[in-house]
């Protein structure tokens, strides 16, 4: 005869293990590791998790499509100048800021860090158009998923800095200035927190194809 404590034994030994209960995909639910991918829901601009198999449905960025795959590609311009006329004419506060074209506007926002978060400016038109028709190598930029970071330092300290960066990498940048910020200018935390992550995406961005290839 089987005893009950030998009958317990038998059905937990019989059970599968137990699965801790983590992040998962936004659009199929099934669970996702911690270094996951990224869609953009274009009409809500709201970045969803998700699995490998679903992100890639959404690759096509010339698919006329709800969500976009936010890609993994990191570059600069070597060649990329702008004066600190031309950054004052783009009515940023701030010396950094991303820009991004917003395909439901139909125009480029720029988006900068502050203690509340990201704050979004509509650009003058005629001077962002002005900088792309110096650069045509911006155009590369994919709309909705990828983001060009400049970066102007203090007048006179030395040259700006572009590179593009997928979307959810700036997300996530402006949110950890949001936590550090101290102050009326961020705080040590968030100057050096700035300045290792432009050594690490600067280290991952390969240069862009000349002319917007």
């Amino acid at each position: 005869m089987t005893s009950p404590f030998r009958a317990l034994q038998r059905i937990t030994a019989d059970r599968p293990p137990v699965t801790p209960v983590g992040e998962r995909c936004e659009m199929c639910a099934e669970p996702i590791a911690d270094e996951h991918q990224h869609v953009v829901n274009v009409e809500g601009r709201q970045l969803m998790c998700t699995c490998r198999g679903c992100y890639l449905l959404f690759t096509d960025q010339n698919a006329q499509l709800r969500y976009r795959a936010v890609p993994d590609r990191y570059l600069h311009f070597p060649e990329f100048t702008i004066s600190q006329g031309e950054w004052d004419a783009l009515e940023i506060p701030v010396g950094l800021a991303f820009f991004f074209r917003n395909s439901a506007l139909d125009r480029t926002v720029a988006f900068y860090p502050g203690p509340a978060g990201a704050t979004e400016s509509e650009l003058p038109l005629a001077e962002w158009q002005a900088v792309l028709d110096r650069h045509p190598e911006l155009t590369v930029l994919a709309p909705d998923v990828e983001a060009l970071l400049i970066r102007v330092p203090e007048r006179g300290t030395g040259e700006a800095t572009c590179l593009l960066l997928p979307i959810d990498t700036c997300y996530e940048f402006v949110g950890r200035m949001r936590t550090l910020w101290r102050g009326f200018d961020g705080g040590r935390d968030v100057h050096d927190y700035l300045d290792q992550f432009f050594a690490a995406v600067s280290a991952r961005a390969r240069p862009a194809p000349p002319g917007g290839a």
